[in-house]
């Protein structure tokens, strides 16, 4: 499918409605943008409460509240980086 979307003064895009409707995107829903040379891959980020239940969470790391979580992934991704 080709769809055509124009690029606003303040840089803003609006997604074509075929595009929205085979994406399933609703308004408030979050997109990736992917870039690959000259290309963009748009894709639909799910939103938690689709993806719940789909990981196993080792059991040392349940109940662990998410900004310890997410504090630690940033250490650790900082720490790859070095």
């Amino acid at each position: 499918m080709d769809s055509v979307g124009r690029v606003s003064s303040k840089g803003q895009i609006t997604i074509p409605q075929a595009v929205r409707e085979a994406l399933g995107l609703r308004q408030g829903d979050a997109v990736l943008f992917r870039v690959d040379g000259a290309q963009a891959i748009v894709t639909r980020i799910a939103q938690l409460d689709e993806i719940a239940g789909t990981f196993e969470v080792p059991v040392e790391q349940r109940n662990t509240p998410w900004k310890q979580i997410i504090e630690e992934t940033h250490r650790a991704r900082a720490a790859a980086n070095r």
